[in-house]
């Protein structure tokens, strides 16, 4: 596709990441199947090929769950402190649909990596064969087994953050609002890439990034939306799908919230940051401009990527420290 011709309002480099993509004439995510989905993501992470970030090692888990165990991957910081690392709960992006914990793997060795921090990724129950809340369950239930065996993973109990992007940032949200009603473990910090926080899909972003800004385009948000909630308002509409939607926001712990300026989801990004400093909690709100959903998994190809890499890393040294 040479006559492929990106939005004007992305960057140069994002351009030529558009223009990458087109010309290897993919299949739209909504004529795949669940199964053909999740084949294209993994050999299109595979096909990327990049030195990893350094980091002392990883360990392959399985994690007592709601009907069964759960994969997870346990990965540990090179840095050999005196006392043992913070934690990061990691739930990986792709609209509860897609993503593993392969296609997210470089992601959360480079949250290990700058957050100096151990990370556990969890491989959460998917749509459709697990519809909501299969996720959400299985999301909540890791986390407490963490924190249960905080000593077990020679990681420190009193310093447990919960991140992830995009439908893992959703988990994530909806994971702390838990902890803090249900009398989970108390959190000191929240990482949320490009949250998907309101899966009603109508925010004004949608219009303007709903086709031709990448892979998220608003008809993918939709089918997303059908394989994991149906065409039922009252799921779209619960606050464990939709966290801005919750009674309240308050007491939850401070917030990065990182955003990408031409995504459909950037609206909601926003007013989530709005409602969690209404409700008293600190946030970091960072907008990149002129990048695209998934930006953050883009290191070494978009400064933007690398740029919010070391913003994350930073916050969770800042929220563990101490």
């Amino acid at each position: 596709m040479s006559d492929y011709q990106a939005p004007a309002d992305v960057t140069p480099q994002t351009g030529e990441f558009l223009r990458r993509i087109a010309s290897l004439n993919l299949k739209p995510m909504v004529e795949l199947t669940a199964k053909e989905a999740r084949q294209q993501m993994e050999r299109a992470v595979a096909a990327r090929d990049l030195p990893p970030p350094s980091i002392k090692e990883t360990r392959e888990l399985r994690i007592p769950g709601p009907v069964g165990l759960i994969p997870a991957r346990l990965y540990l910081p090179r840095e050999n402190a005196a006392t043992p690392p913070g934690l990061l709960v990691y739930y990986h992006g792709g609209g509860h649909v897609i993503g593993s914990l392969f296609s997210h793997d470089a992601s959360a060795r480079g949250l290990c990596h700058h957050g100096r921090c151990a990370v556990l990724s969890i491989d959460y129950r998917m749509a459709p064969e697990d519809v909501f809340p299969a996720s959400v369950d299985d999301s909540y239930a890791a986390l407490l087994w963490a924190a249960e065996n905080a000593e077990k993973l020679g990681i420190s109990a009193d310093k447990i953050a919960v991140g992830g992007d995009s439908a893992g940032a959703n988990l994530a949200a909806v994971v702390a609002l838990m902890a803090r009603d249900q009398g989970g473990p108390k959190l000191c910090h929240q990482t949320l890439i490009y949250p998907l926080v309101d899966y009603r899909c109508k925010s004004k972003s949608y219009d303007q990034f709903g086709k031709g800004y990448g892979i998220l385009e608003e008809a993918t948000m939709l089918w997303f939306q059908q394989h994991y909630l149906g065409d039922n308002p009252k799921n779209h509409n619960d606050w464990r799908a939709s966290p801005l939607l919750a009674e309240t926001h308050a007491g939850l712990a401070p917030a990065l919230i990182i955003a990408a300026g031409c995504d459909v989801l950037r609206d909601e990004a926003r007013a989530y940051a709005a409602k969690l400093v209404e409700a008293g909690v600190s946030v970091d709100y960072k907008e990149y401009p002129g990048v695209l959903h998934g930006f953050f998994g883009l290191t070494q190809m978009i400064d933007e990527a690398d740029a919010a890499n070391l913003a994350a890393g930073r916050a969770l040294v800042a929220a563990m420290s101490g």
